[in-house]
């Protein structure tokens, strides 16, 4: 299990990412993704619950991706996201299986549900709807967890502006700049940022938003959504000076658009 972080002192918004004086070494990671339903790895198409196409074993997916060099797997109960049941104890079996960090999400939404993901020993959980919904929630576990705790900003682009999506993707969250300040002012220490229309199309990532986005925090960043080549994996390795992470990476390597080791050497 991970010892909480010792509290600290919420950091203030920033409005924009400044460049150091020193420059250090970037580093830029892949997140290869393993999303269970109905206990198969399975991939959907804008995060819509209907569309699962299923790929087999979560179990023998992530020891693939592990094999291949993944340092971190990011691992997703989608009917948890869904509320409508949970895959917990395959996925508790999934992260003692491996050797390599686990970020975990899905339906993690209030003490029990966070104590049992932690208790998986994963290396990070990833918050989405908690996030929107629960703010004092929210607060307490960045506080308490720090490092530990990611949220996950899953953005529709509409007519009324960057809207946030929750709930697996089915409702909506509320403005996305007002709950990027509002977690930047708890001291939240990452983003996920998924472009929900570009989820599971591979039809590139939206490099707009997560520039907008990496602008707008000092918090690291990781994108989602959209990937469909080593291409496009290289254009999101150049947003690693402004604060992108790393990104994860789902259906186009399902769907042998690229392999794992070709990636991970892309963007080394």
């Amino acid at each position: 299990m991970i010892s909480p972080a010792p509290s600290h002192t919420p950091r203030q918004p920033a409005a924009r990412r400044t460049c150091p004086d020193t420059v250090h070494p970037v580093t830029f990671t892949l997140l290869p993704a393993v999303d269970v339903a109905a206990g198969q790895a399975v991939r959907l198409v804008q995060g819509e619950a209907g569309t699962e196409t299923m790929y087999g074993s979560p179990l023998d997916a992530a020891l693939a991706w592990q094999r291949d060099g993944a340092e971190w797997v990011h691992l997703v109960d989608l009917d948890a996201a869904f509320g409508r049941g949970t895959n917990r104890e395959l996925l508790a079996e999934v992260v003692g299986r491996l050797d390599v960090k686990v970020e975990l999400s899905g339906g993690i939404r209030d003490d029990e549900s966070l104590a049992a993901a932690l208790a998986t020993g994963c290396s990070r959980v990833n918050l989405g709807t908690a996030a929107l919904e629960d703010p004092v929630w929210c607060a307490k576990v960045v506080a308490e967890h720090g490092d530990a705790v990611a949220v996950g900003l899953d953005v529709r682009i509409t007519e009324q502006g960057h809207r946030l999506a929750a709930r697996g993707w089915t409702s909506d969250g509320g403005d996305l700049w007002e709950v990027l300040t509002r977690l930047d002012a708890d001291g939240c220490a990452r983003y996920v940022v998924t472009d929900v229309g570009k989820d599971g199309t591979l039809r590139g990532p939206n490099l707009d938003l997560l520039r907008a986005v990496c602008a707008r925090t000092e918090a690291p960043v990781i994108a989602s959504g959209g990937v469909s080549s080593i291409a496009d994996l290289q254009a999101l390795a150049e947003l690693a000076p402004a604060g992108l992470e790393g990104s994860i990476v789902g259906k186009a390597l399902y769907a042998g658009a690229f392999t794992l080791p070709d990636a991970l050497a892309a963007v080394r």
